[in-house]
């Protein structure tokens, strides 16, 4: 009996409606759209929503300086959301906004609801005025010293360094951020949640220790909940409302006054689900009344606060469904850790990365194989995109159909054949993992799922390797077992687009559509395309990375200024060798400054288009950013002496600080270490076990 679908709705943290989408905001879609697309390949109905956050301060003062309503301005910034989302493949089932009728009226029945249930409490307030503008100061444009930790310039709701969260009026040596200003104190009616009464207390402590989030956002939420030194937990309640002047939504019952920002805005996320069911002729009360209903958001690290503690007491207070999880996520580094910086150009432009011509299908396969379940930074390395994208997309996934499948449409008028009992027991061997894969993907570890995928892309090759089909077909004679082993890399690479497909949606439906298979679901990984089933024409599926892009995307400018007009380019001058005696020797300060190391070869493949060269895959115990292994990649002249699969496994010696080579096949981070005698043939040195990789050699 087969399962019903679950029923999913899930969104992503709204983007304030004052700028174009950065980075951040595209690498958060991505990791949602693969999981939504993870969900519906199961057979599972997926709500999947977004919205912009259009209310607060700085519309209206954004609005303001460029002369336009804060309606209006918040319509021109949506009307250019779309050529990011399309040109990323993310596709959201709606996208709203918290300024729309369904947000007012819900904004609204919440806090009826809450005020309802006593969690509603009016005080007046000393509240930051700015004398020269003329009106009362919004969080955000308060600044001053953290409280907590003594950071500068933190804003006036919630500190960016320690995460701690205060009241305006608790910042050291405040100003303003519109003027520069010293803001005065003037009293204020303000209406507050009571996040810290008991109630709130204990529902949330039961709420994140559900499994709700990650164990290192509970960790931290644990901090705010526990109780002080008077006995009381340290999270406060919060203040709900604004004054006028203000752009949002008026708070029913209270004239001039305003629902703070951070109320109306995750609501927004149930306003844009209920324009979407309305437009479909769906109920929205009926929807939300599901039992078995799951409500899922992808946020970022920064805004912790607003979705684990005043979003689901909101939630349950007022009688409606809380979130099954909120997944944090990190932020998005350049080279090695580096925040993104324009100035310094190592900022990412998406809009630049699409307009150079880079295939959106790379970065989600390189941030796919980089995030995982934990709130951990991702970081972007350009060499390491370009070596991941081109050995593992292009030489392990790729190159898999493109050198069988011409020959089943050459030699057999496009048709398969029927499986030996070595391409069947490969076939298996590739389904073998699906439940693992599966529930890598279910639990967002998208990094495991795609080590497992290209595991066994290597597994593939390796077979191709072994047979090699280009020389099967150089004589007639052999032409059934061609047959046999091009179809059995048909069939692999069916079942690998199969798993690929949630982050490479579109080279999965060009492969669908070269297959002459639907639209891939993981059921179709079971079942063999089988004998006589008819393949298209292939067509290349994708370009690799090139140089040139990266440099462009960075901005990346040549080190040596041209010579002038007239004058003679003098020739690039080589760096200095070490300084050696007369008889030759070297001096001990000099082998020092040579980095070896003990490496494991974790991968190993033939490099397609030369003869020469293996791809080793190297771990000499390196870690990145987040803490997860490191992996060098090094290309190496001993194609003739070894096979991929003798090195797999074995450790040898990496010439670490050598620097990095660019390649027509890639980027070589490293130089394996041979010895070879006086017919130059090179033989690998291999290290014991018991050596540990990054272990020094010296």
């Amino acid at each position: 009996m087969s399962r019903a679908p679950r029923q999913i709705f899930v969104t992503t943290a709204l983007p304030y409606a004052n700028g174009t989408f950065h980075i951040g905001h595209i690498m958060e879609y991505i990791q949602a759209d693969i999981w939504v697309r993870f969900q519906r390949m199961q057979g599972n109905a997926v709500n999947f929503v977004g919205a912009d956050d259009a209310h607060g301060a700085p519309i209206m003062i954004a609005a303001e300086k460029a002369g336009k309503t804060p309606q209006q301005f918040v319509a021109d910034i949506a009307a250019g959301r779309k050529q990011y989302l399309d040109g990323f493949l993310i596709e959201y089932d709606n996208w709203h906004s918290t300024d729309s009728p369904e947000n007012h009226a819900l904004a609204g029945a919440i806090y009826q609801h809450l005020q309802a249930a006593g969690l509603i409490e009016s005080r007046r307030i000393e509240q930051f005025y700015d004398p020269q503008k003329g009106m009362f100061l919004p969080d955000r444009f308060i600044k001053g010293e953290c409280p907590e930790c003594h950071a500068a310039d933190q804003y006036g709701d919630n500190c960016e360094v320690c995460s701690a969260v205060y009241a305006p009026t608790e910042l050291i040596n405040p100003y303003s951020a519109l003027t520069g200003a010293r803001p005065e104190l003037r009293e204020s009616e303000h209406l507050f949640f009571r996040l810290s009464d008991a109630r709130c207390i204990d529902f949330l402590k039961t709420w994140t220790a559900s499994g709700a989030v990650q164990p290192e956002v509970l960790h931290k939420i644990s901090e705010w909940l526990a109780a002080g030194d008077d006995g009381k937990a340290k999270i406060g309640d919060w203040d709900i409302s604004r004054d006028a002047p203000y752009f949002g939504i008026e708070i029913p019952g209270h004239k001039g006054k305003y629902f703070y920002v951070w109320l109306d805005a995750p609501v927004g996320y149930l306003a844009s689900l209920k324009n979407l069911l309305e437009k479909r002729g769906e109920s929205y009360d009926e929807y939300m009344a599901q039992p078995h209903l799951e409500q899922y958001h992808f946020i970022g690290k920064d805004i912790i606060t607003f979705h684990t503690l005043f979003w689901p007491a909101m939630l349950h207070f007022s009688g409606r469904k809380v979130p099954d999880g909120v997944f944090v996520h990190g932020f998005m580094t350049v080279n090695g850790g580096e925040k993104m910086s324009k100035s310094r150009g190592t900022g990412l432009d998406p809009l630049k990365y699409l307009a150079l011509d880079m295939n959106p299908e790379w970065l989600r396969y390189y941030l796919a194989a980089k995030l995982s379940a934990k709130n951990e930074d991702v970081d972007f390395t350009p060499a390491d995109f370009m070596a991941r994208v081109n050995a593992d997309l292009i030489g392990k996934y790729v190159n898999i159909a493109s050198r069988a499948a011409g020959f089943i449409n050459r030699r057999f008028g496009g048709r398969l054949a029927a499986l030996d009992a070595e391409g069947q027991a490969l076939i298996d061997a590739l389904r073998a993992p699906l439940p693992e894969i599966t529930q890598n993907y279910e639990a967002r570890e998208y990094g495991r799922a795609v080590r497992a995928i290209m595991a066994l892309c290597d597994r593939v090759n390796v077979y191709v390797d072994t047979h090699k089909p280009w020389a099967l077909a150089k004589a007639a004679e052999n032409d059934a077992r061609l047959h046999a082993v091009c179809s059995t890399c048909i069939e692999a690479f069916h079942i690998l687009t199969i798993y690929l497909a949630p982050i490479l949606p579109r080279l999965a439906a060009q492969a669908a559509h070269f297959l002459m298979v639907p639209p891939p679901t993981f059921e179709h990984a079971l079942k063999n395309l089988g004998a006589g089933a008819q393949i298209g024409e292939y067509q290349h599926l994708m370009q690799r990375v090139v140089q040139k892009q990266l440099d462009d995307l960075f901005g990346t400018q040549p080190t040596a200024a041209p010579a002038e007009k007239g004058k003679k380019e003098k020739a690039p001058q080589k760096a200095a060798a070490p300084a050696a005696a007369a008889d030759g020797s070297i001096s001990i300060k000099d082998f020092q400054a040579i980095d070896m190391r003990a490496a494991r070869i974790v991968e190993c493949s033939r490099v397609e288009g030369s003869d020469k060269l293996l791809r080793l895959v190297l771990d000499a115990g390196e870690k990145d950013a987040s803490g997860a292994p490191h992996l060098r990649q090094v290309f190496s002249g001993i194609a003739a002496q070894y096979t991929p699969e003798e090195l797999c496994g074995k450790l040898c010696v990496l010439l670490a600080n050598i620097a990095a080579r660019k390649m027509r096949f890639g980027t070589s981070e490293g130089m394996v270490l041979c010895a070879s005698g006086a017919d130059d043939t090179p033989y690998l040195l291999q290290l014991p076990e018991g050596v540990q990789p990054g272990m020094r050699v010296s």
